[in-house]
């Protein structure tokens, strides 16, 4: 406990989100702004996305298109503070930060996972040598804790990244379903053991679903029966 005690002087909690010390992880300040971006009624019935009206049922990216993932969710709205703290969670080595995003996800979705009947947790994987550059996986780590949240199986190595692809954000629609075709595998050990699953797929964030669905098309190709996903932020509908 003394260790634990000097270790905290060290390495003193801070919240994910504005930085400041703060010995219960997410501070009062920042969880006030948390709620005003949570992704609450209505959204979208496909992937999630906040709505502006209430007689919508789905954005305008599902409506248009057709996805490969049965739905999915998200906790907040991709805006200040939440796309700081994901920055910062990727690119600045806060690797502590997934155990909060985790654990706000089992706190919310929990009930929802069941009804989805989530068999086993996939993280979105990053090109080999994106993450030997990174030193981690930022979805491998949500899963990882979330998975401990709820005793729900993880496996960090059912989906693996063949091609080397460019950022999504540069990319208009068209550009970025050609920038992700082929983009992932499954192995042929791991076809057994997705046969027949309900597997939730975990990343950072939902823009307009172009990875995620690649996924879960991938995913399913190889056995998969339903694939759904969880995001920490997600962008907003119109």
């Amino acid at each position: 406990m003394k260790g634990l005690s000097i270790l905290k002087l060290l390495w003193p909690e801070i919240c994910p989100f504005c930085g400041r010390v703060s010995s219960r992880g997410i501070c009062p300040g920042c969880a006030k702004k948390l709620k005003l971006l949570a992704v609450g009624d209505p959204k979208c019935m496909k992937c999630g996305k906040p709505l502006e009206n209430h007689e919508q049922e789905y954005c305008y990216d599902c409506a248009h298109s057709q996805h490969s993932f049965e739905r999915g969710a998200a906790l907040w709205v991709h805006k200040e503070p939440v796309n700081v703290s994901i920055y910062r969670f990727k690119f600045h080595n806060q690797r502590r930060f997934g155990r909060y995003y985790a654990a706000e996800m089992a706190e919310k979705y929990k009930e929802l996972l069941k009804k989805w009947k989530v068999e086993m947790l996939v993280p979105i994987p990053l090109y080999p040598a994106k993450q030997r550059r990174r030193g981690y996986n930022q979805a491998a780590i949500v899963a990882g804790e979330l998975g401990r949240e709820l005793g729900i199986a993880v496996d960090t190595k059912a989906l693996k990244r063949m091609k080397r692809t460019k950022p999504q954000k540069s990319l208009n629609p068209s550009e970025r379903k050609r920038n992700l075709e082929h983009a992932f595998f499954v192995s042929g050990d791991k076809r057994e053991q997705l046969e027949g699953k309900t597997v939730l797929l975990v990343d950072d964030i939902y823009t307009t679903g172009s990875t995620l669905n690649e996924a879960a098309k991938t995913l399913k190709a190889a056995g998969a029966e339903k694939v759904f996903y969880l995001t920490i932020s997600i962008g907003q509908g119109n």
